[in-house]
């Protein structure tokens, strides 16, 4: 795939704007802004076991697209909002090759993000087998003022830096991924503007869960951890339990609960909603997180119901782990549209299909016509094919 295929197919969220009723002149440039490192990752799938010290393994799938936080911009920019990434790219050709699939073939804005000379792109190389994935990294931290002069090496499950500078665009809303005791600053100034905070969190290798740990929680909107995460932070033992002791602390909490599903609360309202995962033969799960919030985000700016925003952001997870990579397996409404028009012909007299049936009704009105008929970019074995 050369450089100018990915020029010449055009986005897909092209095709349809979700905002496209609540736009006015005087609106932000940008619906979302968001932050963080970008990976090049190298995902190999089909593998039987995972790989066996002094053996050589053979897998029978490969890709590679961005990674890391260029997961999330992408997920956002094919569900249709104007993405805007601020992140240094390597000055190499792995970071060639994110800059170009993201801002040419994805339409994300880059005009905050800088190449770093002499710095070389992260990589991720990712193993996927029996529905789980293992993942080893290598990179440095970009310099300043991208990066702190010092530090550990960075980690794509839980980054150990957010670029500084330059200070957030004004947008409608930001996604954030917060750490505990390191509070950011960029997250305060985005909801000072009147941004819309979407925050989720990693893993807390320091074993102290404490939700005082997390002060940028105090600027955010929603909060959409997943269970484990929710019920330790809220010492529950239930994730439904610790969803609505979290809209204590944030308006709107989301925990996500694997094959479950995922259940939402608004302590605004005290409202609830809850929607069963649905089930497909996953075959990589790379940024299937990054997908579920990008769908609530989109729904949440669109104004759309709880439980409607929380069906969305279900689907298109649901959808992205049926395709090689992270940010390259994220549908666009092309593979919604598709979804439905297949799930609603099928016309179930009862079961579980017919739940899918009623709870994504929505989704007629909502989507124009006949689903688009050209497909998406999809990860690839190689960077790029010579002309």
């Amino acid at each position: 795939m050369t450089h100018q295929d990915d020029h010449d197919q055009a986005p897909l969220a092209s095709t349809f704007d979700p905002l496209a009723a609540l736009r006015a002149p005087a609106d932000p440039d940008y619906d979302v802004y968001l932050t963080g490192t970008v990976f090049l990752d190298i995902v190999f799938t089909g593998l039987e076991s995972a790989p066996v010290r002094g053996t050589e393994s053979w897998a029978r799938g490969m890709g590679s697209s961005p990674g890391g936080v260029a997961n999330m911009a992408t997920a956002l920019a094919r569900l249709g909002l104007r993405t805007s990434l601020a992140a240094a790219f390597g000055d190499d050709k792995y970071g060639e090759y994110c800059w170009e699939t993201l801002e040419r073939g994805e339409g994300i804005d880059l005009s905050r993000s800088r190449t770093v000379p002499g710095w070389h792109s992260p990589v991720t190389v990712s193993m996927a087998y029996e529905g789980e994935r293992t993942m080893v990294s290598h990179g440095h931290e970009a310099p300043p003022p991208w990066g702190p002069p010092t530090g550990p090496p960075i980690d794509e499950a839980a980054p150990s830096f957010v670029p500084a500078v330059p200070p957030p665009p004004r947008a409608r809303s930001a996604v954030a991924s917060l750490r505990p005791g390191q509070p950011q600053d960029w997250i305060r100034e985005a909801a000072t503007a009147g941004g819309l905070v979407f925050a989720d969190v990693g893993w807390d290798d320091t074993g102290a869960w404490e939700l005082a740990e997390l002060p940028d929680l105090a600027h955010c909107e929603a909060f959409l951890p997943n269970a484990a995460e929710a019920m330790r932070y809220t010492r529950t033992d239930c994730p439904r339990a610790a969803a609505r002791a979290l809209t204590e602390r944030v308006p709107i909490a989301v925990v996500t609960m694997g094959a479950e599903g995922a259940y939402a609360a608004d302590g605004r309202t005290g409202e609830t909603a809850e929607v069963p995962a649905i089930l497909v033969e996953a075959l990589d799960t790379t940024g299937a997180g990054d997908v579920f919030v990008a769908g609530f985000v989109t729904g949440t700016l669109a104004g759309w119901p709880l439980a409607d925003r929380l069906a969305l952001a279900g689907l298109t997870a649901a959808l992205s782990v049926q395709e090689f990579g992270g940010s390259l397996s994220a549908p666009g409404w092309g593979e919604v549209a598709a979804w439905w028009q297949r799930v609603s012909s099928l016309r179930p007299a009862g079961g579980r299909l017919d739940h899918e049936l009623r709870r994504y009704a929505f989704l007629s009105e909502l989507l124009p016509g006949s689903a688009p008929t050209w497909s998406r970019r999809r990860a690839v074995p190689t960077l790029g094919f010579r002309g």
